[in-house]
Formats: C-alpha cells, structure tokens, sequence
C-alpha cells in the first residue's frame, strides 16, 4: 500500500479518491471496477492515483475500513442494556440498519469482494466478529447469559447477527429489485423483536 499523506492537500486528495472510488464501486460492483476508472472519477492521472493507492484493492480496503468503524459506533446502545435490554437492542440495530442503508452501495460490493477475493472475505468474517463479541460480552456481563436452550450464547448470537445482516442485504443492498421499500424504523423493530425473544424470552 502506498505511504499515507501527511500534509492537508495530500489528505484531501486521498478522501477526495475515496469518494470517487465509491461512486465507481457502487455503479460498476467490485470485480468490474478498475483503477483507471477511479483515477477518471477522481479527475487524476492513473500515475497520481498510483500514488496515493497501489492498487484496486487498497482503495477498496480504505473505503470498507472507514465504513466498518462508522458502522461499529453507529450500532452501540443509548439505553442500558442492564436495565432495558429491548431499547438497548433496538438502539444497536437501528444504528446498524441506518448507516447499511446509507452504505448500501459499498456493502452490496463487500459482498461482492468477499465472494471472489480472500482478503475481503477475512475482512467481512472480522467485521462480523466484532459486533458479535460486543453483545456476548455484554450479554454475560450484565446479565449473566452464556447458554441458549443448552447452546452457546455466541452461536446464538451469530445466528441473530446473519438475520440482520441477511435481511439488510436484501431490503436495502438491492433495494432497486424490491417492488416497496422498508423503512429502517420498522426494519429495526422485526429484527429486535426477533433479538429479544431470543435472548430474554423469559
């Protein structure tokens, strides 16, 4: 990966790329996308976008990074998840279904990237991991949980984290298919209902 810039132009420049190279991600997919077209999105030569960036795959790398730990903040709790684990659900989920549908075009080439390159798909199963130890940890903490039905809280918690994932990828990653739209609202409140039952059902 080339050197990060360090004056104000330089990184400028770098987050103007990063632009550029999303509008061209979201219009072309991942495998289709190309440096030259980065670089003519960006209104550089391809020897300036070499520059700032090696190669297709550093940009992309870039721009998911930034977008995973805009997600990561947006998907924490504003209410105590000791005291009202639905709000603190609901929280979470609202957070991480508003910034999907917001990033949607990005992580529809996530996706797309994990399926064909290694390096992403490492990069998704991280990212996935990180929000699903979050709440396990929070889960035994605060509420002392570390079994479901007899299985481990973590498997569970993997299966709740594939049904919002999942179900985010198909309301809002390829929302021009859908003949109506979900509102992230109710999007959150299906998912989180289906989160509680699960884990305080009583």
């Amino acid at each position: 990966m080339a050197a990060v810039p360090t004056t104000p132009k330089g990184k400028q420049t770098r987050q103007d790329i990063l632009g550029a190279a999303r509008r061209v991600f979201a219009r072309d997919g991942y495998v289709a996308a190309t440096m030259s077209s980065v670089a003519t999105e960006a209104g550089l030569s391809l020897g300036g976008l070499y520059r700032y960036f090696s190669n297709k795959e550093d940009v992309f790398e870039s721009l998911i990074g930034d977008i995973h730990e805009e997600l990561y903040r947006a998907s924490g709790a504003e209410h105590d998840f000791a005291e009202n684990p639905y709000d603190a659900l609901l929280d979470a989920n609202r957070g991480y279904l508003d910034h999907y549908y917001s990033n949607r075009d990005v992580m529809r080439a996530l996706i797309e990237a994990a399926n064909v390159d290694a390096r992403f798909r490492d990069f998704w199963f991280k990212m996935r991991d990180r929000h699903i130890d979050r709440f396990v940890e929070a889960l035994r903490e605060q509420h002392g949980i570390e079994k479901i039905d007899g299985l481990p809280a973590r498997l569970a918690a993997e299966a709740a984290a594939c049904m919002v994932e999942q179900s985010a990828y198909v309301w809002y990653a390829h929302e021009e298919l859908r003949t109506e739209t979900v509102p992230v609202e109710d999007a959150a409140r299906l998912v989180t209902h289906a989160w509680h039952n699960m884990f305080f059902r009583g």
